[in-house]
């Protein structure tokens, strides 16, 4: 890859928000401390229309493409193609700081009752985005991909409930990753 197309890649990396999962499976941005060797597969079906609309991330494994981000969200809307459009924001350095937007598009994996799409936010990369766990009202989400770097804590709200922050702690636990690592997203 020359270097300046590499470098655009950093710069897109640096926008991609909550689904950074677009590249976790690319081996060249797989590096890191493996925070679940046994990555689970998605516990129950997505109902992909529930699912859709604004979640705030209230923690996350942190990464490189992440670092210094705060504030973040990420807005699915379906598309007419039956594909999905993705736009993370994240304000850099505080949850007031610089805001960076990137957008991006996500397919259904065929037979994962919607639990697993595939996301792109350039091109014709796409990387695993696991929907390992969510509230039955879809008032929380727990998603991840298979190599067990990367993890994010999804509410609706920018500050859930202690409650529910506790249950979806558990839930991360009982599926095997190491909560030491994660680190929670200020708003």
């Amino acid at each position: 890859m020359k270097t300046s197309k590499l470098r655009a890649v950093l710069v897109a990396l640096a926008l991609v928000g909550v689904t950074g999962v677009a590249l976790a499976g690319c081996s060249a941005f797989s590096r890191g401390p493996v925070g679940n060797r046994a990555v689970p597969q998605p516990a129950k079906a997505v109902d992909l229309e529930r699912y859709l609309g604004r979640w705030y991330e209230i923690a996350r494994y942190e990464n490189a493409f992440e670092r210094g981000c705060e504030a973040v969200t990420a807005e699915y809307r379906l598309l007419e193609n039956g594909g999905v459009e993705v736009i993370n924001s994240c304000r850099t350095g505080s949850p007031t700081g610089p805001l960076k937007v990137a957008k991006g598009r996500a397919k259904v994996v065929p037979d994962s009752a919607n639990a697993k799409l595939k996301v792109s936010f350039f091109g014709p990369f796409f990387g695993d985005y696991w929907v390992l766990d969510h509230a039955d009202d879809y008032a929380w989400s727990i998603v991840g991909e298979p190599s067990g770097r990367y993890l994010w804590l999804l509410s609706r709200t920018a500050h859930p409930a202690p409650a529910m922050r506790s249950v979806i702690d558990n839930r991360v636990r009982e599926l095997g990753y190491d909560t030491t690592l994660i680190r929670s997203t200020q708003h």
